[in-house]
């Protein structure tokens, strides 16, 4: 992930343990291609904002959504999951693609902190995927019971996208997310111009791990449960 310094334009969590492993023939390696637009399925926008309407805070501190600016977003803890409020940059990082290369994006780098099960980088344009932030004093995302390949619920307007925790960014900022992700719940994905400067919320399952971590599909589909789980818990 790149680090930007100015603004964009425009322990119960282990009831929620889960992971989903695709059967052999749908574990070839490559990256699913990620839906046009954000669905829904059974649990709707307006549960899950409810459901994280009041913030615990859990974070020592709280971060910035760009460099240089006032620090005002706690990490927030509750049953079996953590969640933020922030803005959404676009993320273009991972395998060089049409979308997402050195061109199109002039913070392009070609890595992720985390990979696909043949060991290559993930890819921006095609899997929704959430960038947290490096381990730091202000909080440490594995200590919450947060995974690479961890399932995310972003919550924009009247949209859910299920994506995965698929890289790291800077230690001090927060709120960024892939190419895919932007596209699907209806914003300008390019890194550029793209995202949205508020109104994003990001709803970390515990304990949670999509097996392989570039399948979309099975992502949706254990999201899915886990939302459905979390809307249940009290």
């Amino acid at each position: 992930m790149r680090t930007r310094t100015f603004a964009l334009a425009a322990s119960s969590g282990a009831a929620l343990l889960a992971t989903v492993a695709l059967p052999a023939t749908a574990q070839g390696g490559h990256a699913s291609h990620a839906p046009a637009r954000a669905d829904e399925g059974s649990v709707s926008a307006a549960a899950l904002l409810a459901k994280v309407k009041t913030c615990d805070q859990i974070s020592h501190g709280r971060y910035r959504t760009h460099t240089g600016t006032s620090a005002t977003v706690p990490v927030c803890g509750t049953n079996g999951a953590v969640f933020w409020k922030a803005d959404l940059d676009v993320d273009c990082d991972g395998q060089i693609t049409t979308a997402c290369n050195r061109s199109t994006d002039p913070w392009f780098q070609p890595e992720t902190r985390f990979h696909q099960s043949n060991g290559k980088p993930l890819s921006a344009e095609k899997l929704p995927y959430v960038v947290v932030p490096s381990p730091s004093p202000i909080w440490d995302y594995a200590s919450a019971g947060i995974k690479g390949g961890g399932v995310v619920a972003v919550v924009y307007n009247d949209k859910v996208e299920y994506a995965v925790v698929g890289d790291t960014g800077p230690s001090a900022v927060i709120g960024e997310a892939s190419y895919a992700t932007a596209k699907s719940l209806g914003m300008d994905p390019d890194p550029r111009t793209g995202g949205a400067e508020s109104g994003v919320t990001y709803i970390l399952f515990k304990n949670s791990q999509v097996e392989p971590i570039e399948s979309h599909s099975a992502a949706a589909a254990l999201g899915a449960g886990l939302a459905q789980r979390f809307l249940a818990s009290n």
